[in-house]
């Protein structure tokens, strides 16, 4: 079990520090990084496709006595992730209709990260929990997710009037919530011996949720037939990785 311990915390440590890619976006240039996100966007899909579909799902199934519970999980996935964005949004908006300024916005994104990490931690932390190639899918698809992500909440951050400094800092503290859906998930696992047959069909279900339902609209805004040809390529590198990654079961 060690093992997994290990692989867990150094995947989800290595998915918290891409909240530094802050300064990759400074140094890089906006003009620059508006030309590449819809690329990272493209990847996160097919990853997280992929992960879903060729991981995940076959995993959740063939662990499962019970294939009806199975789908039911990743029902309740995607429901509850549709309820988590719900309320998200509404804090959003609430906030924003108080107060004019922009500030109270940057707090609540805050908050919203610092949950969506969270639950990345704990999505990490189950999948290693089945295997380690499920857990390094997993964590592809995860950071793959987060790149562009972390973009837009650093571009939020500074918006909110927030120094590049101290935005820089804030988000490296919502990653760390990630490391403690880690350490919650691989717990739970340990006390709980049906909880990667739960976990996993649900981690299913929020991944093909925020694929379809968040990333894909995105995708969809650019409509240049040159760049939605090279979108279904980087879509199609996505899920390629994670067939890739089958050959280490």
């Amino acid at each position: 079990m060690s093992r997994v311990w290990l692989w867990a915390l150094a995947s989800v440590t290595m998915v918290g520090l891409v909240s530094f890619v802050g300064l990759f976006a400074v140094a890089w240039g906006e003009a620059r990084l508006r030309r590449a996100i819809f690329i990272m966007v493209s990847l996160a899909v097919g990853a997280m496709f992929g992960d879903a579909f060729i991981h995940l799902l076959p995993e959740a199934f063939h662990r499962s006595h019970l294939p009806l519970a199975t789908s039911l999980y990743i029902l309740a996935g995607i429901f509850a992730f549709f309820l988590l964005e719900k309320f998200l949004r509404w804090r959003h908006e609430h906030a924003a209709l108080e107060c004019p300024a922009i500030h109270p916005v940057g707090y609540m994104n805050l908050v919203a990260d610092g949950l969506h990490n969270l639950i990345d931690g704990l999505l990490v932390g189950a999948s290693y929990l089945v295997s380690v190639p499920v857990g390094l899918g997993t964590t592809l698809a995860v950071l793959l997710h987060e790149i562009p992500q972390e973009i837009g909440d650093f571009g939020i951050l500074l918006q909110a009037g927030w120094s590049k400094r101290r935005a820089l800092w804030l988000n490296s503290l919502s990653a760390t919530f990630a490391i403690l859906g880690t350490v919650v998930a691989l717990a739970a696992g340990h006390v709980v011996s049906d909880f990667p047959h739960v976990i996993l069909p649900i981690t299913a279900g929020g991944f093909i949720y925020i694929a379809g339902s968040d990333l894909v609209p995105e995708l969809h805004k650019e409509r240049q037939p040159a760049k939605s040809l090279v979108q279904l390529l980087a879509i199609g590198v996505g899920v390629g990785l994670m067939l890739l990654l089958t050959l280490l079961d």
